[in-house]
């Protein structure tokens, strides 16, 4: 059974135009290689054609992986999430109870996580360790250099 992913309309709209761009562009073009390839001679002996092949058959597995991301994507309305613990799409300011820093993260599924813009996967370490918390628990968070503790601030839908 595969994985049920929670997308913003953003996210949803993102992983279909990628998916779109693979099987109308690239396809096409993998198999013009291929032809191209082929039309070289002896395809016992043409490692263009084999590469052409290989590159094909990955970027079919590549589309294989992401329609099945994509069947078992699920919109959220991010206007019905309850703010009173941390869930998917939620916003959450925590502080790390070592050092004092404190951070925002939003959590989102695998393949909308984008540290740089602060949204962070539910499937990391800190996502599941937040996943649940209410403001004032602290989670405990596995991380491969210990155990770090983080203070639930605030949970909001932003």
């Amino acid at each position: 059974m595969s994985k049920v992913s929670y997308y913003t309309a953003e996210g949803l709209k993102k992983l279909r135009d990628e998916l779109n761009q693979l099987k109308d562009v690239e396809r096409p073009k993998a198999s013009q290689a291929i032809a191209e390839a082929r039309d070289k001679g002896d395809l016992s002996e043409n490692a263009e054609y084999d590469a052409a092949k290989e590159a094909q058959g990955l970027l079919e597995m590549k589309i294989s992986k992401m329609e099945e991301i994509y069947a078992n994507a699920r919109l959220i309305d991010e206007s019905q999430l309850d703010t009173s613990k941390v869930l998917v799409h939620s916003t959450v300011k925590i502080k790390n109870v070592t050092n004092g820093a404190e951070v925002k993260y939003k959590l989102v599924a695998q393949s909308e996580a984008d540290l740089k813009s602060g949204k962070i996967s539910v499937d990391s370490p800190i996502g599941k360790g937040l996943l649940g918390k209410k403001v004032g628990d602290v989670a405990e968070v596995e991380v491969p250099s210990g155990t770090m503790n983080f203070e639930i601030l605030e949970i909001t839908r932003d």
